[in-house]
């Protein structure tokens, strides 16, 4: 039995490796080595304690953070409800507080709820 898989594209076995990819010597399609893990097709995005997160989770604010253009810190314990990740970045992710809109946190000041 052959160590390269079936072609996803057209199903046949006539795979080989090329570099750090799978190549389909049938149809020419060109697929990653690396199995996806994360089930997104992106990078896993973890909080500070290792939880992995995902869009719509909601997250606690760990240390007081300074806000760029605006007067107002976001403080521990500030609740960050319905997160988006930011695509092929597994350090930041996009929500909105009660006062503050538009932010983009760092991960490692973070913790799942």
């Amino acid at each position: 039995m052959s160590a390269t898989p079936a072609c996803p594209q057209c199903t046949l076995e006539n795979t080989y490796v090329d570099g750090g990819n799978f190549v389909c010597a049938d149809c020419g399609f060109e697929w990653p080595m690396a199995a996806d893990t994360t089930g997104e097709g992106g990078v896993a995005v973890r909080d500070s304690n290792g939880n992995p997160l995902a869009n719509g989770d909601t997250v606690v604010v760990i240390k007081d953070l300074k806000v760029k253009g605006s007067s107002i810190p976001l403080k521990q314990g500030t609740v960050i409800r319905n997160i988006r990740l930011v695509e092929d970045d597994a350090e930041h992710i996009e929500g909105n507080s009660d006062k503050i809109k538009g932010l983009v946190l760092k991960t490692c000041f973070l913790r799942k709820a």
